[in-house]
């Protein structure tokens, strides 16, 4: 769930255009970084999901009749919710003890896993979000296992650990 308390500090810098690709910032990279050290990494371990989301071109959304309906969307996440709810727990409530378990990986996936630990120096909190996201990135997709690909999705959304913090 998005923390609103440091959705100031997630734009990246003090003007808000770093990464805007229409605007330019001008905040020197000592600015952004000493900006961006302001949010503690035991705090960015509290947020689930953290990602950069650019601008939408104005005429992307008009021309796009192929995109998936949020009638379907909804579909998907109430069936997701459902699975969760026979579970006993959503995902983002999962018992520590439980996630072993609930999201049990295969070799592949315990390499995706490890390797996205070891090169973003994530903590063990952060390890264990990115199981229950995997595991809620598999439900949607009715997945009975958490494979390599939920999880290397998962840590896609760990954007500020992966561009900032690394």
């Amino acid at each position: 769930m998005f923390n609103s308390c440091c959705s100031c500090y997630l734009h990246g810098c003090p003007c808000g255009f770093y990464g805007d690709t229409t605007r330019e910032c001008r905040c020197t990279p000592a600015i952004i970084q000493r900006y961006l050290g302001k949010i503690s990494g035991p705090l960015l371990d509290r947020i689930d999901l953290h990602m950069e989301v650019p601008a939408v071109p104005y005429k992307e959304p008009r021309g796009n009749a192929s995109a998936e309906s949020s009638a379907a969307i909804r579909g998907r996440v109430e069936g997701a919710r459902a699975v969760q709810q026979a579970r006993g727990y959503y995902n983002s409530l999962m018992p520590s003890r439980d996630i072993r378990q609930q999201c049990a990986l295969d070799d592949a996936g315990e390499r995706t896993l490890e390797m996205a630990v070891r090169r973003m120096g994530l903590s063990a909190r952060a390890h264990d979000r990115i199981l229950k996201v995997a595991r809620t990135i598999a439900d949607l997709g009715q997945s009975p296992s958490v494979s390599a690909k939920h999880v290397a999705e998962a840590v896609q959304y760990r954007s500020m650990d992966r561009n900032y913090w690394n």
